[in-house]
């Protein structure tokens, strides 16, 4: 017997009564069993977030039938910004990475392991460092080298192979590149980034040689969607580990490194399985 097709419908809308009741609704009639459902309203916005994860039967009509009657009878009432999404069809994810591997490392893993839902098509670097641990795990790796005088030549290039790669998303795991604004706009949704949480207060270079002079007692990382503001994102992951008087900068980088790999990993699969909603300028996330 075969495993009964699943679909994730993620759904946000001006917060009034009777959502909850109409989308289970709409589910029951068309013979879609509900295996989890999280919503939320957000009192200071006024908006509606939904998720549902649900598998159909022999009643349920087929993707495009749904979505077409989903639509008209739920969605344009309440004007929702929705989509259904086939729960099988893995995010096709492009990797941006520089020279510093720890991120990329763990994520080729969880990959190859298949601990995240995703298909990775490229991995685009503007150094040949890492090319053989890539190519090892059978990804393409691309070598587009930049310049302050190339990088309009060097983004559409790399514009181009995410758009020949059919890419969901984007990750930047730690590519020491500032994106332009255009490239910015046209990833805006689609494009995770990772950044050690010292910022703002410790920009540029050994941004933890810098926390240990100040003597800090936390150190961490964020996981934010890439927008024109520089590292002002949507936030969608953080974590934080306490640190003490006797660790020297040296432990303070590992322990970096530890926690950006974490956090980066589980950001993309929170916005790999459609758990992530935007809300303004934030997002709730449905763990």
């Amino acid at each position: 017997m075969s495993e009964a097709k699943r679909y994730i419908l993620t759904l946000s809308c001006a917060d009034a009564h009777g959502i909850v009741a109409a989308v289970s609704g709409f589910l029951a009639k068309h013979g879609g069993f509900i295996i989890e459902s999280t919503q939320f309203g957000d009192p200071y916005t006024n908006r509606f977030f939904m998720r549902v994860d649900f598998s159909a039967s022999d009643q349920t009509p087929d993707q495009a039938t749904l979505t077409e009657r989903f639509g008209n009878e739920i969605a344009a009432p309440y004007a929702m910004d929705w989509q259904l999404r086939d729960r099988a069809c893995k995010q096709r994810v492009v990797i941006m990475v520089s020279k510093y591997e720890h991120c990329l490392n763990d994520l080729l893993h969880r990959y190859r392991v298949g601990s995240l839902p995703i298909e990775i098509p490229a991995v685009i670097s503007n150094h040949e460092d890492l090319r053989s641990i890539v190519e090892w795990h059978g990804v393409p790796f691309h070598y587009l080298p930049v310049t302050k005088d190339t990088k309009a030549e060097q983004e559409a290039k790399v514009w181009k192979l995410i758009e020949e790669c059919n890419a969901d998303v984007v990750v930047l795991a730690r590519y020491m590149q500032i994106l332009s604004s255009q490239l910015s706009q046209k990833l805006a949704g689609r494009a995770i980034n990772i950044h050690h949480s010292f910022l703002p207060s410790f920009k540029g270079a050994k941004p933890y040689h810098q926390a240990y002079e100040r003597g800090v007692k936390l150190i961490g990382a964020t996981a934010h969607y890439v927008t024109d503001d520089l590292d002002e994102g949507p936030i969608i992951d953080q974590e934080a580990v306490r640190v003490s008087h006797a660790q020297n900068p040296d432990e303070l980088v590992a322990m970096g490194r530890d926690i950006e790999s974490v956090v980066l990993a589980r950001a993309l699969k929170y916005h790999a399985e459609h758990r992530v909603l935007m809300n303004g300028n934030k997002t709730v996330v449905f763990k």
